[in-house]
């Protein structure tokens, strides 16, 4: 069986790192014009060549949005962008825009083209139409069964790769074409500024009775009538595997590095596993454990196996499940005194009891039996962001490896 790529994305430089050191094959991101995630970190061009070279160099694929739905004030300055991250070497553009297409295909022929979800990719007759259109790959969306998606693949050229999202936050509309949004915040989500309203909490007012406001129940669970779960595919990635796609994405670049490490590390172990021997494959509890010991909402599997009814939605609150604390990231091993470097990321104190997640490999339990600033004094505990700190582990870590504990 062929290897699928899995895919990650990368709001910022650390958390492209950590994509591709955890395992994922190829990273998307975005820059500061022109993707949808207005509000992530986002690459400037400087930071978008250092991640494209430190990909390249480990033999991973670095993907660029533009997938905004441009108006005519976007176009302007989108020549010489496009330019710039061909000249960059990035591997392809994400766009959603017949416009941006011809636009890609008139300055930089030799780019590979990759349709964002947000073209709404639903039957195969419009992923075959943006094949012609000269996309090397087309990204399905999200509304799609398991059934359709085999569909599409036997029905399209086999040259043709296609794209599935794998993990993370639903919408509530068509992979992204909401206005509730522009209606509520002025803030538009077709141009990546979306506000989430669809995670707020609403009431009722009936027309003849301005400020009375009444809660909406469904099935008396709850207000947050719109509040989709999380996608989660890992106990289904089998079934994933044998739909003959070529990709396997991951959302949520709005999300930490940690998470990013998490997810990924957990999916590379549960494809491996399966493309290695599929006949003996068995699915391990402990990849679902941790894919949920970063923050997350409840779980569903979305449109795969029939549409999702009232289960696929939390009605009692919109806030995410957080059970871990990510307190550091190792940034060096002193092999003489067995500790390890670490940048701070949450409070940390002497005596706590923390898990040790390297890129490869099980994680281990350990105590913080003392601790050292930055200038070699033993303190108490790390309460400063960012902090420089010694601790020690009782086995050696690489470089990137997450330091967290259960809160």
């Amino acid at each position: 069986m062929t290897r699928p790529e899995l895919l990650a994305p990368a709001g910022n430089m650390e958390r492209l790192k950590m994509a591709v050191i955890y395992g994922a094959d190829a990273v998307y991101i975005g820059g500061e014009e022109y993707g949808l995630r207005a509000f992530a970190d986002n690459f400037t061009l400087e930071d978008m060549k250092e991640g494209i070279d430190f990909a390249h160099s480990r033999g991973k694929k670095v993907y660029v949005t533009a997938n905004i739905i441009p108006h005519n004030r976007d176009i302007s300055g989108m020549e010489k962008y496009l330019k710039e991250i061909s000249d960059m070497k990035a591997d392809a553009v994400i766009v959603s825009d017949p416009g941006v297409i011809e636009l890609v295909k008139e300055i930089s022929p030799e780019m590979e083209i990759h349709i964002s979800t947000q073209a709404n990719n639903v039957n195969w007759r419009t992923v075959s139409f943006w094949h012609k259109l000269g996309a090397k790959r087309v990204v399905l969306a999200r509304e799609l069964s398991l059934e359709e998606i085999k569909e599409i693949r036997d029905r399209v050229p086999e040259s043709l790769e296609l794209e599935l999202f794998i993990h993370g936050a639903m919408c509530i509309s068509y992979s992204g074409r909401c206005l509730l949004s522009n209606y509520m915040a002025g803030r538009d989500s077709n141009l990546g500024m979306c506000a989430h309203p669809c995670r707020w909490k609403y009431y009722l007012m009936e027309e003849k009775r301005p400020g009375e406001y009444l809660p909406v129940y469904e099935n008396e669970r709850g207000t947050f009538i719109f509040n989709s779960k999380d996608l989660c595919m890992i106990e289904h990635i089998s079934d994933i595997l044998v739909s003959g796609v070529h990709s396997l994405k991951i959302e949520g670049r709005m999300k930490s590095s940690y998470y990013v490490a998490t997810v990924v590390k957990a999916y590379r172990q549960a494809i491996d596993e399966y493309i290695n021997n599929p006949g003996a494959y068995i699915f391990k509890e402990q990849w679902l454990e941790e894919i949920s010991k970063a923050s997350h909402r409840d779980y569903t599997t979305g449109f795969y196996f029939e549409r999702p009814d009232s289960d696929a939605h939390r009605y009692e609150s919109s806030s995410y499940i957080r059970e871990y604390d990510f307190v550091g990231i190792v940034i060096d091993y002193n092999d003489e005194n067995k500790a390890a470097k670490v940048e701070q990321r949450n409070k940390i104190f002497v005596g706590d009891e923390v898990e040790v997640v390297p890129p490869q490999g099980d994680w281990f339990e350990q105590k913080v039996e003392w601790m050292k600033n930055a200038e070699g004094e033993r303190i108490d505990s790390a309460p400063h962001a960012q902090m420089i700190i010694e601790i020690p582990v009782s086995n050696p870590v690489e470089k990137f490896t997450i330091i967290r504990r259960k809160n």
